[in-house]
């Protein structure tokens, strides 16, 4: 009984200790954590799960090292409002996924990111047609920030009155990395003619397209392996 008050003692203390110390980090920590507060939050919920279980550690020894890891955060934390350059080198910068509408494979490609991915974080901004956005940006939190084109920043109530009488298709996804998706041309009762002749209007074939997708406007979107962009934007 002894052994069960005693571990009941020590995971009271573990909970307490955990929430000063968030409480000392900062509102930060809980609303946009960067690399080195999610690397404090791992160290420091491991060592508290040791303070609260492991008994074969003395007390004191993950004070001391609760006392370390917090202090260490917090100072670095001061530190990284007021020197930029070590901000930089610790939590990066953001990343430009979309510059001039179109989509820039290799930052895709640094960020582990999909074509699906990045569908997926525009829809989560409301965005169901990626012809719509003029630039995008990957932020340090993982969450994506959008910069619509003119004709999409801002929308009247004449605007919203017609989009709600009117019947607008959902984009249809038709190439992607270079390969025709022929499932989605056959149940959308595209031909592939009509796609190849839109192509060739521009002078290009399947393989030149990272990225096609038929709007909501019906018109054809692409995105071609070679933006032709020669310096694209890098945020420093």
């Amino acid at each position: 009984m002894h052994e069960y008050i005693h571990i009941f003692l020590r995971s009271m203390a573990a909970f307490i200790f955990l929430l000063l110390i968030t409480r000392l980090l900062g509102k930060q920590t809980l609303s946009n954590m960067n690399f080195h507060e999610f690397v404090t939050a791992v160290i420091l919920g491991a060592i508290g799960a040791n303070f609260a279980f492991n008994e074969k550690i003395k007390v004191i020894h993950m004070l001391i090292s609760l006392i370390v890891f917090t202090g260490t955060s917090y100072l670095l934390a001061k530190l990284l409002v007021r020197n930029r350059t070590i901000r930089k080198w610790t939590e990066g910068t953001p990343t430009v996924l979309i510059e001039d509408g179109k989509i820039l494979e290799e930052n895709l490609k640094k960020n582990n990111l999909t074509l699906d991915s990045l569908n997926q974080l525009l829809r989560q901004k409301d965005i169901f047609d990626i012809g719509e956005v003029d630039h995008a940006f990957l932020e340090l939190n993982g969450k994506i920030s959008v910069m619509k084109k003119d004709e999409h920043r801002h929308v009247t109530l004449k605007d919203l009155k017609l989009e709600a009488k009117a019947n607008k298709p959902v984009p249809i996804e038709l190439i992607m990395d270079g390969q025709i998706l022929e499932a989605n041309l056959e149940n959308n009762d595209i031909s592939r003619d009509w796609l190849q002749k839109e192509l060739k209007a521009l002078g290009k074939t399947s393989r030149d397209v990272f990225y096609a997708v038929k709007g909501s406007n019906g018109q054809l979107y692409l995105d071609l392996f070679k933006d032709g962009i020669r310096h694209p934007i890098d945020i420093e």
